[in-house]
């Protein structure tokens, strides 16, 4: 199994830390991982987007510019990563805030409203998490228990406090992503 990732959006929306989370899990699943960040000088508010890679055997390159996931989690990322997704593959997009949705009719597409929900869990910062759930009940390839080790591993020690909540956050992602889902 390898599974290649594209994870974009806006700086400050976690874009970055999905990354990073899915690659620590991955480690303490005794994967190979490869994680490669990409993002402007603005940061927050600036786009940025990351390569995860995940695999049972070793990696050869981080480059890509076709992935098995694209998750993508505003309008720019949406426009500029939806034809690179591999025939077959999964795009996971933030549907609160698209206004133009994917048309490919050869790969999975899953719209989840991760905005909204984070409103409903009172706490803007767990969208990502929301799609990291929805992601994980599409391809289950790593183990929620792995996520919450890596979730460790990312989260500063004085925030530890909200692991709860992001598990939360993951759990309401999988249940949108369970019966949802286009084409493919």
């Amino acid at each position: 199994m390898t599974e290649e990732i594209i994870i974009a959006g806006f700086g400050g929306q976690g874009v970055l830390t999905i990354g990073q989370i899915l690659c620590y899990a991955g480690v303490i699943d005794d994967k190979e991982v490869s994680w490669m960040p990409s993002y402007g000088p603005e940061m927050r508010g600036g786009t940025a987007n990351c390569i995860a890679i995940i695999s049972d055997t070793k990696i050869s390159s981080p480059i890509l510019t076709k992935f098995d996931t694209a998750i993508t989690l505003n309008q720019p990322s949406l426009d500029k990563f939806e034809q690179s997704v591999k025939p077959g593959g999964l795009l996971i997009y933030e549907a609160s805030t698209i206004l133009k949705p994917p048309t490919r009719t050869d790969i999975e597409i899953v719209p989840i409203e991760a905005a909204n929900e984070a409103s409903k869990l009172k706490n803007s910062k767990v969208l990502n998490m929301i799609i990291l759930g929805a992601f994980l009940k599409k391809k289950p390839i790593i183990s929620i228990d792995a996520i919450i080790e890596g979730l460790k591993k990312v989260l500063p020690e004085r925030y530890h406090n909200l692991i709860p909540l992001n598990r939360e956050a993951m759990e309401k992602g999988m249940e949108l992503a369970e019966n949802v889902g286009v084409n493919a």
